[in-house]
């Protein structure tokens, strides 16, 4: 899953970083991007990163293994992370706040790593190269590349995606502590059938997205 990182290293990148978001379909909770860079210094030549966990698109792995590599991931990388609520997604759409986390993510994590490094925006922004999972038309000042189903192709993009994927589920289990009634501890937010069966049942709540069919058409009040 190395290729696309060594493609960008041939192309003169020696901070090579992958982003991904999670969360665009949900009826609830924030969309989550992460950024992730496993080297945390430039590179004279390509290292290949040794994980013991498997690093792979985040939906293919069950949570236990979801959680190893998250846990792994932490301790051996440097990454960014970035939130949009449900406000924000309502206000500006889902798709520009995918946009929005994404950028604020990559931008997160540049700044930490010009702080760890006694470095300028200015001084590495030509060493950058961005890995992007899809096409989301980002106009970053940096090389970029994006990458069709980059979770399964980049060791960098699937990374991303753990963290995004592990961060996001972990604020929808604590939701479900707070609204009880909608089961987002089992579903995260998705529309099942016990989710939308619960919305027509009481209602929705206040993380619920009203800009998203089917609570766009409905008129009630919070529980």
């Amino acid at each position: 899953m190395l290729l696309w990182e060594k493609r960008a290293f041939l192309k003169g990148a020696s901070i090579i970083i992958g982003v991904d978001e999670v969360g665009r379909g949900p009826l609830a909770g924030p969309v989550v991007a992460a950024a992730f860079l496993f080297h945390p210094l430039p590179l004279k030549k390509f290292i290949p990163p040794s994980y013991k966990e498997k690093i792979d698109d985040s939906k293919k792995l069950s949570p236990m293994r979801r959680t190893a590599a998250f846990n792994e991931i932490v301790k051996k990388s440097l990454f960014g992370i970035a939130i949009k609520d449900h406000i924000f997604i309502d206000t500006k759409n889902i798709y520009r706040s995918t946009l929005a986390a994404m950028k604020n993510a990559v931008n997160n994590l540049i700044r930490d790593f010009c702080r760890l490094n006694n470095k300028k925006e200015n001084d590495i922004k030509k060493d950058i190269c961005i890995l992007i999972d899809g096409k989301m038309n980002m106009d970053f000042p940096y090389k970029t590349f994006e990458i069709i189903k980059g979770d399964s192709k980049s060791f960098s993009i699937a990374s991303a995606s753990i963290i995004a994927k592990v961060t996001r589920d972990r604020m929808m289990e604590e939701y479900d502590k707070i609204y009880p009634l909608y089961g987002f501890r089992r579903h995260k937010g998705y529309g099942t059938r016990l989710h939308l069966e619960a919305i027509q049942q009481y209602g929705p709540c206040p993380i619920h997205r009203r800009s998203f069919a089917p609570l766009k058409a409905q008129v009630v009040n919070y529980i």
